[in-house]
């Protein structure tokens, strides 16, 4: 692009720009990156985090004309520089409970007649390949494999036609729970999904527009190299814009909230007889466009 350019050229090349927001560097410290065509860059000049303020006022868009307008001088990221999560902490995360069919069946379940809601602590978040902790007085660490939907504007008692306008990209979480806190110690789920590190999300927020089909999307899970879950969001019970539309009827979602879709049958739970994760332990798990991320289980220290 140059000084010439009319304005609607201007336009039609940003539109062409898609992009994949990542976030990088130390704990606490991340900084803003993006990937464009495979190539990892700094933005942190940008001068925002990926956060509520960022997406509520139209940080997509503004990054992208910063992208243009500082073509060619981005600078480059090195291989192996930590990830952290692909968003800054949301003001919630928002979980869809036995929302697979082959899920629900095989943890002894009924398939929901309306969305099963929980929340998780922000305060599990953390990088896509962090280590995973065992918690104090844990027995049953589990996995979940999960697409994540990232809001990007504020959204109360939205229709289901319109709810996809609402939603600012797409990323790979995984779901980690710990099945006795979860079942066995009464009170609410959220007990057993909330410990520290239980919520690793990235390794990126692909944007709508870098995602192809997101109701036919493969999801897979392994545990030290075995196939533990191998699905795809086309077995979805409750699809994404009515995920939106429904969660949207009871509280307002804003910006950079997160709301994580249900996982596909494989999690220890099912398994008979059941498994768990155990110190030293390696999973790996990855969404079709969403990339892939890697934890190693340790013991709380």
């Amino acid at each position: 692009m140059n000084r010439s350019s009319t304005s609607a050229e201007r336009n039609l090349y940003l539109q062409a720009i898609t992009m994949k927001l990542f976030r990088f560097g130390e704990p606490g410290q991340e900084k803003a990156g993006v990937i464009l065509n495979d190539v990892k860059y700094d933005v942190s000049a940008f001068g925002e985090d990926y956060n509520e303020q960022f997406f509520e006022r139209n940080g997509l868009e503004r990054l992208k004309a910063f992208v243009q307008q500082n073509e060619g001088k981005l600078p480059l990221i090195p291989d192996g520089v930590r990830f952290g999560s692909a968003i800054a902490r949301p003001s919630k995360i928002v979980c869809i409970g036995l929302n697979y069919a082959d899920h629900a069946r095989e943890t002894n379940a009924a398939i929901p007649q309306e969305p099963i809601v929980f929340f998780k602590a922000t305060t599990a978040l953390c990088g896509p390949n962090d280590d995973v902790v065992i918690p104090k007085n844990s027995k049953k660490l589990d996995w979940e494999v999960e697409l994540a939907v990232v809001i990007g504007k504020k959204a109360s008692y939205v229709p289901e036609s319109e709810a996809l306008d609402f939603v600012a990209g797409y990323t790979l979480h995984n779901d980690y729970s710990e099945r006795e806190f979860q079942l066995e110690r009464g009170g609410q789920w959220v007990k057993g999904k909330s410990n520290d590190t239980f919520a690793p999300v990235g390794p990126f927020l692909a944007t709508t527009d870098e995602v192809g089909d997101i109701n036919n999307l493969r999801l897979w899970l392994t545990v030290n190299g075995k196939t533990m879950q191998d699905g795809t969001t086309a077995n979805l019970i409750f699809k994404i814009p009515f995920l939106v539309s429904y969660l949207s009827q009871f509280m307002t979602l804003l910006p950079g909230d997160m709301i994580t879709t249900g996982t596909p049958a494989g999690v220890g739970l099912g398994m008979n007889p059941q498994v768990y994760l155990q110190e030293g332990d390696v999973v790996e798990l990855g969404i079709d466009g969403l990339g892939s991320s890697k934890q190693t289980v340790r013991a709380y220290a």
